[in-house]
C-alpha cells in the first residue's frame, strides 16, 4: 500500500517557475514507478513525465519536454516535477501516480494516486 500527497502548486505568472512534490509512505516506494498527470477544467487526464524506480529513467510528454524535470529520493519518499518555462496551458489539477509498470504514460497502469494539486499559471 502507497499513499501519496503532493504539495507545492499555486499561481505563478508565465515563464515563472514551480517545483511540485509528492511524498510517499510505504517500505517499498522504490519498487514503484511514478508517475506525474494533469487534468485541466473540461480536459481529460494527461500524462506529463514519468521516472522509474530507481530513477535512472525518465520520460516526459512532448508538451512538457525541455520545461520540465521529474526526479525522485527516495531516501526521503519523495517524488519532484521541476516546472520551468510555465505556459498558461500548463493549467491543471496535477496528480502523482505510484504503479508497477515503468515507461507507463497512461493512467491505467498506475494503482495509487494523489489527491492533486492546482497550478495556476497566468498570462
Amino acid at each position: 500500500q502507497v499513499q501519496l500527497v503532493e504539495s507545492g502548486g499555486g499561481l505563478v505568472q508565465a515563464g515563472g517557475s514551480l517545483r511540485l512534490s509528492c511524498a510517499a509512505s510505504g517500505r517499498t516506494f522504490n519498487s514503484f514507478a511514478v508517475g506525474w498527470f494533469r487534468q485541466a477544467p473540461g480536459k481529460e487526464r494527461e500524462f506529463v513525465a514519468g521516472i522509474t524506480g530507481g530513477g535512472v529513467y525518465t520520460y516526459y510528454s512532448d508538451s512538457v519536454k525541455g520545461r520540465f524535470t521529474i526526479s525522485r529520493d527516495n531516501a526521503v519518499k519523495t517524488v519532484y516535477l521541476q516546472m520551468n518555462s510555465l505556459k498558461p496551458e500548463d493549467t491543471a489539477v496535477y496528480y502523482c501516480a505510484a504503479g508497477y509498470s515503468d515507461y507507463a504514460r497512461t493512467s491505467a497502469p498506475y494503482h495509487y494516486w494523489g489527491q492533486g494539486t492546482q497550478v495556476t499559471v497566468s498570462s
